[in-house]
């Protein structure tokens, strides 16, 4: 009894939602579908009919089938130049029949489960493909806007633009100004954005035609379902069939579920099952060819316009079919009011609108920018199915590249030893670039040779091994250091080496507060937030079970990576800089600083200060690092680096109220009265871009009071005005994550670039 409830009620909720959420968005999407079909049939050569026909079984079929819950399926424009040019070589009828053999092709493909792969072609491919297709049906349709008639290839429509422009300024050229002005002002009307601006355009052309009495061209649906075609296998040569079939079934799939990847990023519900949508694709595109429609695939405009409207499941999708199809039956004599030159502009519109400025920028950010720019150039020039192989092939030798690369580089260090990295996939490919650099390396010098691969071939190896015997025969000696896995001396033993040998993993993200790692906040290896607060309570509770797990992914992944050159300086360390700072646990020196074991001598404690020389009572540790620092280990620099928000300073600020309790604390902080004396009188405070509050002026005031502190000791004054010794103020700011060094006329951020 309880469970049938329960079920009655998650049908009711369902229900509920449906027509809460999805009925609106399908009818958002039904308004949307109707023009861009028809375009598409427009585009395409195809009967207007056509694009309606795939429009309702795209909706209803491939709602019902498909993998994804919220992607909508149509006829595509991309898909538009493959059935234009198979209209004109094989006709209407058997284009069908391409398009139901592409669905079988597709359901055998989602039943051998390979739709994963077709994640693995490049987006920078797909892209410039939808780019070279919006550019040929931009310029086609733009002789149709000015009057004209498209010319036979993108090239000789661009050369013949400048004649139409100049020669045709009639009733049509109107409309499609009008339409296309309405398209890119309607979403600038917020008020008006309920009803789809496509449909806006084709309206307020049609009444503006049909008031003034315009002559131009109208749509031709009167014979309405009378002219649904049966498909017809295609007659001629059949290896130019196969390679029709594959080639729509390969670019609707493969359009398909990179639009299901795309709506997924879009929702929260249910994640696509690619599989699944690949068949669902295949049935459609059966379905629709066997009905006469056009090639079907998921279409990221309308799937962008469900979720924008509130979908939530698949019902959305199926309904916007059937809105179509009941538009068909009882409305279809309204397209014959629709001008064909504003059908014309809105494909202009959606053309262009496929050159999507916001994928150059990922593209360029990623250096596959040069793959984008070709593949479109080549469909606009030589063709869809040729600009795609010459894309897939850039895409494929950029990809060679990149797995081949190799970093190479040589310097003589000042002891005069030379110095040598070599990092990367070393193969023949960088055989050239790597002997170039060590013919920089003088005969008879001594050579540290770094190594850090993760695959050595054997050309790259005989070079390698070729230059260091010549190098050595000429009395110069080479120390070889392999930072990961031993490529190098395994091939010296002979030792059968594997495929590829990944590098060991690095520590998990190390510098995250534990909190919001592994068994923290962390959940997916997502980032925390800004204004998150970390979970200090459990970090207290398991504090010593934490600090043992840190030492022992320190172990694990860590150790291997640092034990090289540990060893190496495991009986002298020569830091070359002394780091005065404060110990508050959000200022990490090696962090701020990108330094390593060996890099800082570092002194922490309470407000970063450093006792005047002859202050008594004395305070031997800080002077002791001092002593030690500059005597022993001869440090090139000292810092004292201060950070925003510090304690000591705020108790400094308190007269003492902070401090009740904590005598050892109230002593040491009257290392700081100078720093509170300096701050009063306001205008010694360095460096103050902008009024961020008391406490944080002091805390700047502080690093450059300190400094002078450090020149009351008479070592550290004689070595700075020997020139032996520099002294540096920095100042972390904890929010921003920014570093700002003081200069002679205040503080000033580091650059990223210095």
């Amino acid at each position: 009894m309880t469970t049938d409830t329960e079920r009655d009620r998650a049908g009711t909720k369902r229900i509920i939602s449906v027509l809460r959420h999805d009925l609106p968005a399908s009818l958002v999407v039904f308004l949307v579908a109707v023009p861009l079909s028809l375009g598409i049939a427009v585009t395409s050569g195809a009967p207007l009919v056509a694009g309606l026909v795939a429009a309702v079984v795209g909706g209803v079929i491939g709602g019902a089938a498909g993998g994804s819950a919220v992607q909508v399926s149509g006829p595509a424009a991309g898909l538009a130049l493959v059935v234009a040019d198979l209209v004109q070589r094989y006709g209407w009828r058997a284009t069908c029949a391409i398009t139901l053999m592409a669905g079988a092709l597709q359901i055998a493909l989602g039943v051998l489960k390979v739709a994963r792969a077709a994640l693995a072609v490049s987006p920078a491919v797909i892209h410039g493909m939808l780019a070279g297709v919006g550019v040929v049906i931009a310029l086609a349709q733009l002789h149709v806007v000015l009057g004209g008639r498209p010319q036979r290839s993108a090239v000789e429509n661009l050369l013949e633009l400048p004649q139409q422009i100049m020669n045709n300024h009639s009733h049509a050229v109107a409309v499609g100004v009008l339409t296309i002005a309405v398209l890119v002002l309607w979403p600038r009307l917020p008020r008006l954005n309920s009803v789809p601006g496509p449909l806006a355009a084709l309206l307020i052309a049609a009444l503006t035609a049909g008031s003034l009495g315009w002559d131009i061209t109208h749509a031709d649906l009167a014979e309405g379902f009378g002219r649904w075609a049966t498909p017809l296998l295609p007659e001629g040569d059949w290896h130019g069939v196969a390679a029709a079939v594959l080639l729509v079934a390969l670019l609707a799939g493969v359009e398909s579920l990179l639009c299901s990847v795309a709506a997924d990023r879009m929702h929260d519900g249910p994640r696509a099952d690619l599989d699944r949508e690949l068949v669902g694709q295949g049935v459609t595109n059966m379905v629709s060819g066997a009905l006469g429609g056009l090639p079907v695939a998921g279409v990221i405009v309308r799937t962008t316009t469900n979720v924008r409207a509130g979908a939530r499941s698949r019902w959305s999708t199926m309904m916007h079919g059937g809105w179509v199809l009941l538009f068909m039956v009882g409305f279809s004599w309204t397209v014959t009011l629709i001008p064909m030159e504003a059908l014309a502009a809105l494909l202009v519109f959606i053309g262009v609108r496929m050159v999507n400025l916001g994928t150059l920028r990922g593209l360029h950010g990623h250096g596959e920018l040069p793959v984008y720019v070709l593949t479109m150039g080549s469909v606009v020039v030589i063709g869809l199915a040729e600009g795609v192989l010459v894309g897939l092939g850039l895409a494929a030798l950029s990809a060679l590249r990149r797995l081949t690369r190799v970093s190479v580089h040589a310097g003589a260090e000042p002891d005069g030893r030379w110095h040598v990295v070599v990092a990367g996939s070393m193969t023949f490919v960088g055989v050239p670039r790597l002997m170039e650099t060590l013919r920089r390396v003088p005969p008879g010098a001594a050579v540290d040779l770094e190594l850090n691969l993760d695959f050595i071939d054997n050309a790259a190896f005989e070079a390698l091994y070729h230059w260091r015997l010549e190098h050595e025969r000429t009395g110069g000696t080479v120390v070889i250091d392999e930072v990961h896995d031993e490529w190098y001396a395994s091939a010296a033993r002979g030792t059968r080496l594997s495929a590829v040998r990944s590098l060991p993993r690095p520590p998990e993200r190390w510098w995250l507060p534990r909190a919001y790692r592994r068994g923290g906040r962390r959940t997916g290896g997502a980032l925390p937030a800004a204004g998150d607060a970390p979970v200090t309570d459990r970090s207290r509770r398991n504090a010593v079970p934490d600090l043992l797990a840190g030492t022992a992914d320190f172990h694990r992944s860590t150790a291997p990576l640092v034990r090289p050159f540990l060893t190496r300086m495991a009986t002298a360390q020569d830091p070359s800089h002394l780091f005065i700072t404060c110990a508050d646990s959000r200022l990490v020196p090696n962090l701020i600083t990108a330094s390593g074991p060996g890099d800082l001598f570092t002194v922490r404690n309470i407000g970063n200060l450093v006792p005047r020389h002859g202050t008594a009572p004395p305070d031997d540790s800080v002077l002791a690092a001092i002593e030690y620092a500059t005597t022993v280990l001869a440090v090139r620099s000292i810092t004292v680096c201060g950070h925003s928000g510090c304690g000591a300073m705020a108790a400094l600020l308190s007269a003492g109220e902070r401090t009740e309790g904590m005598p050892g604390l109230r002593r040491w902080l009257r290392h700081g009265d100078r720093t509170l004396a300096r701050y009063l009188l306001a205008d010694e405070v360095p460096g103050e871009p902008g009024d961020d509050g008391a406490l944080n002026r002091l805390c700047r005031a502080n690093v450059a009071q300190q400094l002078d502190n450090l020149r009351t000791h008479p070592a550290v004054a004689a070595l700075e005005d020997a020139g032996r010794l520099e002294l540096v103020g920095l100042y972390f700011d904890i929010g921003a994550a920014q570093v700002h060094v003081l200069e002679p006329d205040g503080f000033t951020p580091v650059a990223a670039g210095r």
